[in-house]
């Protein structure tokens, strides 16, 4: 897990944005899933969630630090 804080944190203000349409369609994917009974693993929505919270915590540190070209 470690790996992933690393590499979040080196993503460029665009690819940080691009990464989070994905995590959240991700999520919702997740949710239908659950929604149909057809989930593999109902820890996966946490832990998307909480990438989610993570990659928008570094999208605002780069809005901060004006690096958002």
């Amino acid at each position: 897990m470690a790996s992933k804080k690393k590499n979040v944190k080196e993503l460029s203000y665009n690819e940080l944005v691009a990464q989070e349409k994905e995590l959240k369609q991700k999520y919702m994917d997740i949710r239908f899933q659950k929604v149909n009974g057809h989930v593999d693993n109902p820890m996966q929505e946490r832990a998307v969630r909480r990438e989610i919270a993570k990659v928008k915590t570094f999208i605002r540190q780069k809005e901060l630090t004006g690096q958002t070209k």
